[in-house]
C-alpha cells in the first residue's frame, strides 16, 4: 500500500487550505482515501484532486452543500451539467435583481429630475377586456394569460391603440384587488373571459416610464409627488398603457409604459 498524499501535500496540489479540506471531510463532501487509525493523519490520492477542485468551484458559486452532494453523486455528465446549470440560472436571476436594486437606489439617491407629467382628458370608449380579482403575487402570471387570451380573441379586429391595464388601489394596499387588462379594437368581441367593457371618461395625470418594470415604482413615486405638489387628488385605479412592449422588441431599454392616475383638482 502506498502512503498516499498527506493533507498538506494535497492542499498544495489543489490550492485548498488544510482547514478547507478538513471542513470538506467533516461535512462528508470529500473524505480522505484513508485515515491512519493510530496517528489520525489523513491521506489522499491523486485521483481525488479533480473532485476537490470541482467542490471548491461549486462552493465559490455558493452552491448549497446538499446540491454539491447531488452533483458529485450524479451518474452521468448530462445530469451533473443540468444541476450546475440550474444553480447558474438562479445566480443570474439574483444578479439581475441586485443590478436592478442598485440602479433604483442610484435613481433615488441622485438629485431628482422633475418628471415630464402631462394632464389630458380621456374620452369614454368600449374595449375588449379581461377582468378579475387577483392577488398581488399572482399579477404577472395572470396578466400573461389574460393578454394571450385577449390577443387570440381580437384576431381580425382593427386595433385602435396600444393595450393597457387598470389596477385597483386595494391590490397594493391589501395585496389583493381588481385588475383589468384590455385592447382597444373595433367591435370588441365576447369570447371566453373576454368581454366588451366601457371605460368611462376621465381626467388623467400621465408620465412615461422608460425600460423594464423592475424600477417602475420609482416612476410611480415621482408621478405621485407631482400630483400632490400640484394640489390634485387621485380618483380611481392606476392605469398603465403599454406603448412599447417585449412583443415589439427584446431591447428592454426601448420599452415604454405610460403611467396614469385619474385626478381631480382639490378645492383651495
Amino acid at each position: 500500500m502506498t502512503r498516499g498524499l498527506t493533507i498538506g501535500e494535497f492542499a498544495q496540489l489543489t490550492h485548498l487550505s488544510v482547514r478547507t479540506l478538513r471542513r470538506y471531510h467533516d461535512s462528508g463532501l470529500l473524505e480522505p482515501d484513508r485515515v491512519d487509525p493510530v496517528s489520525g493523519y489523513r491521506y489522499y490520492t491523486s485521483a481525488q484532486i479533480p473532485p476537490a477542485q470541482v467542490i471548491h468551484r461549486l462552493r465559490e458559486l455558493d452552491v448549497p452543500l446538499a446540491e454539491v452532494r447531488q452533483i458529485l453523486a450524479a451518474e452521468d455528465s448530462g445530469a451533473r451539467a443540468e444541476l450546475v446549470a440550474g444553480h447558474l440560472r438562479r445566480l443570474e436571476a439574483e444578479l439581475d435583481r441586485t443590478r436592478t436594486a442598485v440602479a433604483s437606489l442610484r435613481q433615488l439617491l441622485s438629485p431628482s429630475v422633475p418628471p415630464e407629467v402631462a394632464l389630458r382628458s380621456e374620452p369614454a370608449r368600449v374595449v375588449a377586456a379581461v377582468t378579475d380579482v387577483v392577488a398581488q403575487d399572482d399579477v404577472l402570471a395572470w396578466y400573461s394569460a389574460a393578454m394571450a387570451e385577449l390577443d387570440a380573441a381580437v384576431v381580425g379586429h382593427e386595433r385602435l391603440g396600444p393595450p393597457g391595464g387598470h389596477y385597483a388601489n386595494e391590490l397594493f394596499s391589501d395585496g389583493r384587488g381588481s385588475v383589468l387588462v384590455y385592447r382597444p379594437v373595433a367591435d370588441p368581441p365576447e369570447r371566453g373571459r373576454v368581454r366588451p367593457v366601457e371605460l368611462p371618461a376621465v381626467e388623467l395625470a400621465t408620465v412615461v416610464h422608460h425600460g423594464a418594470h423592475d424600477d417602475i415604482d420609482v416612476t410611480y413615486g415621482r408621478l405621485g409627488a407631482w400630483v400632490v405638489d400640484h394640489a390634485l387628488a387621485v380618483d380611481g385605479p392606476v392605469r398603465e398603457t403599454y406603448l412599447v412592449t417585449p412583443a415589439d422588441t427584446p431591447d428592454a431599454s426601448a420599452w415604454r409604459t405610460e403611467l396614469a392616475w385619474p385626478v381631480f383638482r382639490l378645492a383651495p
